[in-house]
């Protein structure tokens, strides 16, 4: 019999995180979707999870570097309300705030390579309170429904819709809003290898998004798993370490 390793690596606050993925949406502990050898939000909240009590710490991401760092709060499973009340609201794996930018981190882990990608963008989005800074977006959400933005690998509805969140979130905040897309880049799935051209259709699908959507309000950012924990020192890299242990990002 196989014995599963614990589902939080040393140093995450378990109760924190629990008590976050309980208020989310989608049953991750309950379900067992956590527990499972491709899920992606294992990775999420075992990587921010650590800098839940400890926001200074967290390494600033690559493509973000110019920010204000250092953070003033990390949270796992963050809720992006629409400016409405009543339907479903995006949930983000993670948000980081610093003094005057909030973050909302979407990570992803083996969906770019395994999930067949649709659109689903309901006429809700068409409702007129983004406004002309956001029209970069808007015209991505028109591309998407039209077929003219056919992603192999990633999910730039989703990413709109963090997008309408995100605006939202910084307007109340008054934050500057980002959105970052932290993607892995695993060797193979199961006995299956990722071929290298598959990697690099994955990165086309994320140039093309950053340059749609460039100039909005909300600013698009992304970076690999790999590249970002290249990067940690001090006690966080025995965390890196032990994050590329068990995950292989």
């Amino acid at each position: 019999m196989m014995i599963r390793p614990p589902l939080f690596l040393p140093g995450v606050p378990e109760d924190l995180i629990r008590a976050a993925l309980g208020k989310a949406g989608g049953n991750e502990i309950d379900s067992g979707k956590l527990d499972s050898p491709e899920s992606s939000a294992a990775l999420a909240v075992n990587g921010f999870g650590w800098f839940v009590e400890r926001p200074a710490d967290l390494p600033a991401f690559p493509s973000l570097a110019d920010l204000d760092w250092p953070a003033l709060k990390v949270d796992v499973e963050r809720q992006m309300r629409f400016p409405w009340s009543g339907g479903r609201h995006p949930w983000l794996d993670a948000a980081v705030e610093t003094p005057t930018h909030v973050i909302g981190v979407e990570s992803k882990r083996f969906e770019p390579f395994r999930d067949a990608k649709t659109v689903s963008l309901s006429p809700a989005y068409d409702r007129d309170v983004w406004g002309e800074q956001m029209i970069p977006f808007t015209k991505m959400r028109d591309r998407l429904r039209s077929g003219q933005a056919p992603y192999a690998h990633l999910d730039g509805t989703q990413l709109v819709k963090h997008a309408f969140g995100l605006v939202t979130e910084g307007r109340r905040l008054g934050k500057i809003p980002v959105l970052l897309y932290l993607y892995a880049e695993p060797a193979q799935r199961g006995s299956v290898a990722i071929s290298p051209a598959t990697i690099a259709r994955h990165r086309a699908d994320i140039a093309d998004f950053a340059a749609a959507v460039a100039g909005a309000e909300v600013r698009f950012a992304a970076c690999s798993w790999r590249d970002w924990l290249a990067g940690w020192t001090g006690d966080a890299r025995a965390h890196a370490d032990a994050l590329t242990a068990r995950f292989q990002p």
